[in-house]
């Protein structure tokens, strides 16, 4: 029996992980091994501090149930997010960019007619949010499902709220055109879930722990590269400092003041309004 040491542990790791059955999980997990044990060493790695990151990783898993994903928002503030998301969506410079899921996607929204309200009353301005999703050479892409979600007017979505109904959450389908037309009110720049062990960990740094107003879209059409993403609020605060680093300049629009009257939906306002005009460019699979 050879003596396992400081210098012979990551060899040997790595040789029974190499053993997987399925060859990428073998690559996977013997990479992951090489480069946790690089990193102890690099920072040498105290039993204290294994502990507590022991600890950390069991009360993030603790926390999260079918609506909170802490894991998610910890890869998002790390930025390990944005970079799977940018390694796997290379995208020609027409298409409409990808971004971060986030932690509060809730599967199986409510579908909702062109134009209908998602927020169903809730406090806020009114915001319509129109355009068409067409593929890269201008095709329309009639029947295109956009599943939809927002935080509400203080900043909380569905999923952190004691609330059993569907909340700023919807899909809309695009006409055979491919228009589509959402309905909701204004999003606001909120801060990140600072109750749990990722808000816990970002309170001991400087990081801003705010995101930027924002409307995630999501986007999943046969024949096209699925797309999730958001609009951003043109000038909303935290656009530079977005704590999961989800911000892309062609993701900024304008949310234009309107005096009451007729609205994009085909309908009428009888307040002040705002509207958001974007167009989702789709690339095709292949």
């Amino acid at each position: 029996m050879d003596a396992v040491t400081e210098d012979t542990i990551t060899d040997l790791a790595v040789s029974r992980w190499a053993t997987a059955k399925d060859p990428r999980t073998g690559e996977v997990l013997t990479a992951l091994v090489r480069h946790l044990h690089d990193f102890a060493r690099e920072v040498r790695l105290t039993e204290a501090e294994w502990m507590a990151a022991v600890q950390w990783l069991t009360a993030t898993g603790q926390i999260s149930d079918d609506k909170r994903e802490e894991f998610i928002l910890a890869s998002d503030v790390l930025g390990l997010s944005m970079l799977v998301v940018s390694m796997n969506h290379d995208l020609d410079a027409a298409a409409t960019p990808a971004t971060v899921l986030g932690p509060f996607h809730i599967a199986g929204s409510p579908e909702l007619e062109f134009g209908a309200d998602m927020s169903q009353g809730l406090p806020g301005v009114p915001l319509y949010v129109h355009g068409t999703v067409r593929g890269l050479d201008g095709t329309p892409v009639g029947g295109a499902v956009l599943d939809v979600w927002q935080a509400d007017d203080d900043g909380a979505y569905e999923a952190q709220l004691p609330v059993d109904e569907a909340r700023l959450r919807a899909k809309y389908t695009a006409r055979g055109d491919g228009a589509y037309c959402v309905r909701t009110i204004a999003p606001k720049g909120y801060a990140i879930p600072m109750d749990g062990p990722v808000g816990e960990l970002i309170s001991r740094t400087a990081i801003s722990h705010y995101r930027p107003a924002h409307v995630h879209f999501l986007l999943n059409v046969p024949g096209y590269e699925p797309l999730i993403t958001h609009l951003f609020r043109e000038g909303a605060q935290y656009l530079d400092s977005d704590v999961v680093f989800g911000t892309k300049p062609e993701l900024v629009v304008a949310f234009t003041e309107r005096e009451p009257g007729p609205t994009p939906d085909g309908g009428s306002s009888a307040v002040p309004w705002l509207e958001a005009r974007y167009d989702f460019v789709l690339q095709p699979v292949g």
